[in-house]
């Protein structure tokens, strides 16, 4: 067995926006009746997002399913070769080189799909292996990278996994659900993509993945299709269960290396809001500076499900040690990776 190291990463964003500008543009008018609204885009933690569909110049809340799906594939495709290409070009790579290449992505579906029609446009193999990994919302980055380190170790040959997430394709109708509130005021677009070689001297190995999922509190995060998009519905409880299994989940990833919480160089958790975070910092006894690429990554670019914790690995840069990965999504269901410098 040969370790999967990973040594390029990239990403690609759409057009920005401000987070007062889009309350002012658009959710100001779309909550006119629910007075809490102001409170919760005021409180979200973030500044600014990105989204392929601006609602203050387009209203797509009325919009199918069929019509949200088309417009994914439309934008997905240059947002996810831009990220792929710069993270092959950053591990010195060509796309002739990827034995597997990996998609990741909870908000938009076709046939053929993103995976097959990017590998067609990047020059990939003819006999490229391909991976989705659908639906599993905002920690689908952890288990993809497992399953893309463990083809890696086991084949020798090196791989890409593509996390690309367009949440601005499902902006809801007005509804007095706050719910949906928070969703809207914290999730965002991205493409985020990372490539893994077998035994390589530079970058970070995959050491080691643990998951954990609450069965009891699986209605606390939900994200269903419905015939206008796809519908979050979010529990205030979500921080109090991650409260419950945050410290178990790091130390059993921890002890299975022979590591402790203060062994660990960089902290790459999942921004799912500002108190997810808080959670975080407390349960393991960080301080604000350990947490502080999270909170960047929420302030500058919102939650942008499983492409999030990706972009908390590039913000933190090359710290010198371990580095510990962790995401949390519908289950409940908590992921976190060990990465360890070669």
């Amino acid at each position: 067995m040969t370790d999967a190291v990973l040594t390029g990463a990239g990403h690609a964003l759409p057009a920005a926006y401000t987070q007062d500008d889009v309350w002012d543009g658009f959710f100001a008018e779309h909550y006119a009746d629910l007075r809490s609204a102001r409170r919760v885009f005021a409180g979200s933690g973030v500044r600014t997002r990105h989204a392929v569909a601006n609602p203050v110049h387009e209203d797509l809340s009325q919009w199918g399913t069929g019509a949200r799906m088309q417009r994914f594939i439309t934008e997905a495709l240059p947002l996810g070769k831009q990220a792929v290409a710069s993270a092959l070009d950053s591990a010195g790579l060509a796309p002739g080189d990827v034995g597997l290449f990996a998609v990741a992505t909870c908000t938009g579906y076709a046939t053929p799909g993103l995976d097959i029609r990017l590998a067609s446009d990047l020059g990939m193999p003819a006999g490229l292996e391909r991976l989705l990994v659908g639906h599993m919302g905002c920690y689908a980055a952890l288990p993809g990278l497992a399953a893309v380190g463990d083809y890696v170790a086991s084949r020798s040959r090196p791989a890409v996994l593509l996390c690309c997430e367009l949440t601005s394709l499902h902006v809801q109708p007005a509804r007095n659900d706050l719910s949906q509130v928070v969703a809207h005021a914290l999730f965002s677009d991205a493409a985020t993509a990372v490539v893994l070689e077998p035994g390589a001297r530079r970058g970070r190995r995959v050491a080691g993945v643990v998951a954990r999922t609450d069965h009891a509190t699986a209605d606390h995060m939900t994200w269903d299709v419905t015939d206008l998009g796809f519908k979050m519905g979010l529990s205030p409880r979500v921080p109090d269960v991650l409260a419950r299994h945050v410290g178990a989940v790091v130390a059993e990833l921890l002890d299975g290396a022979g590591l402790r919480v203060e062994d660990v160089a960089g902290w790459a958790v999942h921004p799912g809001g500002p108190r997810i975070l808080d959670v975080a910092r407390d349960q393991l006894g960080l301080t604000e500076e350990q947490i502080a690429p999270s909170r960047r990554v929420l302030a500058e670019h919102g939650n942008c499900s499983s492409a999030t914790v990706l972009l908390v690995l590039e913000e933190l840069g090359d710290v010198d040690g371990p580095v510990v990965a962790m995401a949390f999504g519908p289950g409940l269901t908590l992921y976190a990776t060990l990465l360890l410098p070669v």
